[in-house]
């Protein structure tokens, strides 16, 4: 058994690499700078909706309450069910729980699923009453500052479309994962992609934190 384990570890570490700590820590590392420039990218959208937000906050406030609240906070329960079932698929992975990891893995790829769908049904509404100001599609806003009004749900679309990327993207890595993981690998010395993974999901889990109140919760409601 102890030399199965040397075998596995050895299969697992790289070349360039003296052990599997040095490897795992430049991995981490790695993951760590990439998430630093995706909070700088997120932060330049940040700022832009900061400063147009100051140039008219009631504009801003009438188009938000334009949202749906309900379907916004049903969202926000969703992606935080999914950073807690991804925290359990990285220890699952880690301590050798193959049918765990699997189980979990796939639970979070269906809340992930599930975030999607809402936002389309979100999108969809918008496009139904005229607030889809995308592709050139008419804008039909009967409130005050049309143009400021306009300028928010540019903001909306962009900001809530980025991170949907950023949603696909991760379901399309945890999705090789689950693969992998149903043949019986990522487990032990091989969890690593699960680990740095599992950083991603929670950091575009923690933009929405940002953006639900941002974009929902202007003005009193």
């Amino acid at each position: 058994m102890v030399d199965i384990h040397a075998s596995s570890a050895t299969c697992a570490l790289a070349h360039q690499f003296d052990d599997l700590k040095q490897q795992h820590e430049a991995d981490e590392l790695g993951m760590w700078l990439f998430l630093s420039t995706e909070i700088m990218f997120f932060g330049g959208m940040f700022l832009a909706y900061t400063i147009y937000r100051t140039q008219d906050e009631a504009a801003f406030a009438a188009a938000s309450h334009q949202l749906d609240l309900p379907l916004g906070t049903i969202n926000t329960a969703v992606l935080l069910c999914s950073s807690l079932s991804m925290a359990l698929a990285v220890f699952a992975a880690e301590t050798l729980q193959r049918r765990k990891l699997v189980v979990l893995l796939a639970v979070t790829m269906v809340l992930g699923c599930v975030f999607l769908g809402i936002k389309g049904i979100e999108y969809f509404h918008k496009y139904e009453h005229g607030l889809m100001p995308v592709m050139g599609l008419p804008f039909e806003w009967h409130g005050p500052s049309p143009g400021h009004a306009e300028m928010f749900f540019d903001l909306y679309f962009l900001m809530t479309g980025v991170h949907a990327l950023h949603m696909l993207i991760g379901l399309g890595v945890l999705l090789i994962l689950l693969i992998k993981a149903s043949r019986g690998g990522m487990l032990g010395d091989f969890s690593t992609p699960v680990h740095l993974t599992g950083l991603y999901w929670h950091f575009v889990d923690i933009v929405w934190v940002f953006l639900f109140p941002l974009l929902y919760l202007i003005g009193a409601r």
